[in-house]
């Protein structure tokens, strides 16, 4: 069974960090695109960041940009977001996604902002940044 699991989220003060993890089962991660998007509430999910699968080259939010990494460890079929200086704004529902991208092309933009482009999806893990 392809399964998504995320976990690192948290109740964290502003200007705090966490770092959230994507762990797949069921499948390896290798050449797969992954993205992270995030929900608060009454708002439409979002894209923060993604990955490609071929080069591991990263694409980020405006939002986000500067403050948020992420990464991808293939031997251990896990994808990371750093989050750091975080801000109340970045209060939301934060999920991974993945899909297998045409080989041969790769739209960082696409893959950014268009969560129907992924096929396999966590469940969320609540990010909180209050004082």
């Amino acid at each position: 069974q392809l399964q998504l699991v995320e976990s690192g989220g948290g109740l964290v003060q502003p200007g705090g960090s966490l770092r959230l993890s994507c762990a797949a089962s069921g499948f390896t991660l290798d050449y797969y695109a992954i993205g992270w998007f995030r929900q608060a509430p009454g708002k439409e999910r979002e894209g923060v960041s993604c990955i490609s699968g071929n080069d591991g080259s990263t694409y980020y939010a405006d939002s986000v940009k500067g403050r948020f990494t992420i990464s991808r460890d293939n031997a251990k079929n896990m994808v990371y977001l750093q989050m750091n200086s975080l801000e109340p704004e970045d209060t939301a529902l934060y999920y991974c996604a993945a899909t297998l991208p045409d080989p041969t092309y790769f739209s960082g933009t696409y893959y950014l902002h268009y969560a129907r482009a992924y096929d396999y999806w966590g469940q969320g893990t609540q990010v909180t940044v209050s004082s």
